[in-house]
């Protein structure tokens, strides 16, 4: 029962932080070091269930943005607005230009990302910086040229993947915020910015999650790989547990995100990313 109640926190955990720019990995990781948990980074099932909880947030973009997604499909290769064809700038292409772009440099860093998982330092320092970073760009860019994502071009969508980079490389940066702050720093306005990011995330978590569950999955020389076929009934429905409650709960913060970035700004998120990045770097250095 205690694993149950563990992946309803952890799905919860998931949803709420999968989108919003506060990091999720940095979330997901606090949580297991709590005093009542005390679960091992190193444990093979919860590092499974990280990404199957993940799996489950990502999935919830493509249905909340299934007509968005459709009408750019069906588009391709003209502009829905402009109705001039122009493939090197449709959305479509742009999503996957600003995935590429992060994710080359990603597979090559992925010794440097898998120790940086590790450093409560490294993910207290992220999230103060980017929520510096993200309280400036906030309040600098409030004059975009770019109101709607089909009205982007190329080179703000390979700024963004190249900002993206930083997100994969240091944990507690978070995805989110870094594509976010890259949008609005290429001319990009706060809706658009935050739609362009949930985007690039649905190519771009789905490819990170495969990834990472293929290699969770794999035996290596720690032998610490788990296969389907171990888990017992009880470790599926903690899984199944997990998925279910971060799809849902990310579903509806994504909903509850957009209504309320066409109102008010990031700043919010901002001071939350300060404060507890002063939290984790004051534990770390007692």
């Amino acid at each position: 029962m205690t694993d149950y109640l563990f992946a309803l926190l952890f799905g919860i955990i998931e949803g709420v932080t999968e989108f919003l720019p506060v990091s999720s990995t940095a979330h997901l990781r606090l949580a297991k070091a709590l005093p009542f948990i005390q679960i091992p980074l190193t444990d093979s099932y919860w590092k499974m269930f990280d990404v199957v909880i993940q799996l489950g947030a990502v999935l919830s973009l493509p249905i909340y943005f299934q007509k968005r997604i459709a009408d750019f499909l069906k588009t391709f290769p003209d502009n829905s607005l402009t109705g001039k064809r122009d493939p090197l700038n449709h959305p479509v292409t742009l999503v996957f230009i600003a995935f590429f772009v992060t994710a080359i440099p990603a597979f090559l860093l992925k010794k440097m990302i898998s120790h940086n998982l590790e450093s409560h330092l490294v993910i207290g320092t992220a999230l103060l910086i980017g929520g510096i970073v993200m309280w400036l760009v906030d309040a600098q860019f409030d004059k975009p040229r770019t109101t709607d994502t089909s009205r982007m071009c190329w080179s703000q969508a390979v700024w963004v993947g190249a900002v993206q980079i930083l997100s994969a490389v240091f944990p507690g940066t978070s995805r989110s915020m870094a594509t976010i702050a890259a949008g609005q720093t290429a001319g990009l306005s706060r809706s658009a910015a935050l739609e362009f990011s949930f985007f690039v995330s649905i190519p771009t978590m789905f490819a990170a999650t495969s990834y990472d569950l293929l290699k969770t999955l794999k035996p290596g020389t720690d032998g610490a790989a788990i296969t389907p076929a171990a888990l017992s009934i009880h470790q599926w429905i903690t899984l199944g547990i997990g998925f279910i409650v971060s799809f849902f709960v990310a579903w509806a913060v994504v909903a509850w995100f957009m209504a309320w970035v066409r109102r008010r700004g990031f700043v919010p998120f901002a001071v939350y990313r300060i404060i507890l990045g002063l939290v984790i770097l004051v534990l770390h250095t007692r």
